[in-house]
């Protein structure tokens, strides 16, 4: 199929977000570093590219990383709150707000706005420690060694920041990493994104990117996601695969005879239960933060 035939935009403000969208995916790509070499003998044409948040990872890795860039003062606890209300929100209501999106986009950057490059990198490595690293999914896990043992690149494709992208990469043992691009001068943070947030239809641009760089047969490639936003990524490969996924891409799944894998337990809770439960804890963990600073003063 035709890489880009899963979105033609035809209104001008559609235009200017695929415009942004393919800048986006292309500086992904253009930023990607291969971080292993093979043990066995290489698959070139076939690579496989899998999501992280609720596919390689439980939860979402941007509020592990805010939560522990909270922990090491970068910003207020008012701000983490608001993050885990709309990470309660995009996981369990399954809908993205794009003016969430857009909130959660201007925050990360305010959050790391002048702070070095190489700070980030070196707190990421402590965060993944922390709180990222007991939270991957042994299943999914699994899965990307299969692809590794058939030789073949392994790469996650993420909206996090693609500093921290590279991180999780490269602990699990994977070949790199597609990531938002954040904008840097002279090694330092300028606030500011290179095309928009690794997001939807820019994941896929992202993937066509590296294809063509590395020299990937689509058709050959296999792609992972938990979330209907990936469809685009999703149905560029000949072999997608639906991991812990939401409800939409379930029916999807079903619909077009993809494979399906879901490592979660206790999947018939009610929705609205979840989210709130969620919503809950979310409030409460902020709740409880605040009362321990009051102590602490």
């Amino acid at each position: 199929m035709d890489p880009h035939e899963y979105h033609r935009p035809r209104n001008p403000r559609a235009r200017n977000l695929r415009a942004r969208s393919m800048l986006a995916g292309e500086a992904s790509a253009a930023a990607a570093e291969v971080e292993n070499a093979f043990a066995v003998p290489p698959d070139t044409t076939a690579a496989a590219f899998f999501d992280v948040d609720n596919t390689v990872m439980q939860g979402a890795s941007l509020f592990h990383l805010a939560r522990g860039l909270y922990k090491r003062k970068f910003f207020t606890t008012g701000e983490l709150a608001s993050a885990a209300w709309k990470q309660a929100y995009f996981r369990f209501a399954g809908v993205e707000d794009p003016e969430h999106v857009e909130s959660a986009r201007a925050a990360a950057l305010t959050f790391i706005a002048g702070h070095p490059v190489s700070e980030l990198e070196l707190v990421g490595n402590e965060i993944f420690d922390e709180t990222m690293a007991g939270r991957i999914w042994p299943g999914t896990r699994a899965l990307a060694q299969m692809h590794l043992d058939e030789g073949q690149q392994v790469w996650l494709v993420t909206a996090a920041p693609v500093e921290i992208a590279r991180i999780i990469a490269r602990r699990l043992g994977l070949t790199g990493a597609l990531g938002t691009v954040a904008e840097s001068v002279d090694g330092v943070y300028t606030g500011r994104l290179v095309g928009d947030m690794l997001h939807g239809p820019a994941k896929a641009e992202a993937v066509v990117a590296l294809a063509r760089q590395e020299g990937f047969d689509l058709a050959r490639c296999s792609a992972y996601s938990d979330s209907s936003n990936d469809l685009p990524m999703l149905s560029l490969v000949g072999h997608p695969c639906a991991v812990n996924p939401d409800s939409r891409l379930r029916d999807h799944a079903r619909r077009s005879g993809w494979e399906i894998h879901d490592y979660r337990t206790g999947r018939k809770a009610a929705k609205a239960g979840m989210l709130g439960a969620a919503v809950a804890g979310a409030l409460t963990g902020a709740a409880l933060a605040v009362a321990r600073a009051r102590r602490v003063r």
